[in-house]
């Protein structure tokens, strides 16, 4: 776990990023495995409709509809995870993750990570995800509803 974690510190660093670490899907897993919490920020429909992670914890970074953020998403954090533990963040992508873990930093949280390629990784050169990249690409364990 502590390679992993410093491997994530040093790709953020290199990033240029604030919070404890960059991962990549399966370094999150192992770190999933080892007990860290992972949160899956996705609206409820991208994770009925698209797939969602089993074991992690589900709170909207934005709203749906609308995309608004979620006035709620600090409150619900800190019902569901301790601040010095480590919290892992993602997404369909990388993005509203990043957003997350930023937030959860400037919140207090100790060691917050941004999984890179979210779970359906970036679009290939036909505008399709989950061909380049993400969890589910990677073979990680995932369910659809």
């Amino acid at each position: 776990m502590a390679d992993v974690k410093k491997t994530a510190a040093e790709r953020a660093r290199k990033m240029g990023l604030a919070y404890a670490g960059a991962l990549l899907p399966a370094e999150a897993h192992e770190l999933m495995q080892a007990g860290a919490k992972l949160v899956d920020v996705r609206t409820k429909p991208e994770l009925l409709y698209v797939g969602s992670i089993p074991g992690a914890v589900t709170i909207e970074w934005q709203t749906y509809p609308g995309s608004r953020p979620n006035p709620e998403f600090l409150g619900e954090l800190a019902a569901l995870t301790k601040k010095d533990e480590p919290v892992m963040f993602i997404c369909r992508s990388g993005a509203r993750s990043h957003g997350a873990a930023e937030a959860a930093m400037r919140a207090g949280w100790r060691e917050t990570y941004n999984v890179l390629e979210g779970f359906e990784g970036d679009k290939d050169g036909e505008q399709h995800r989950n061909s380049v990249g993400g969890w589910r690409k990677a073979g990680l364990p995932w369910v659809q509803s």
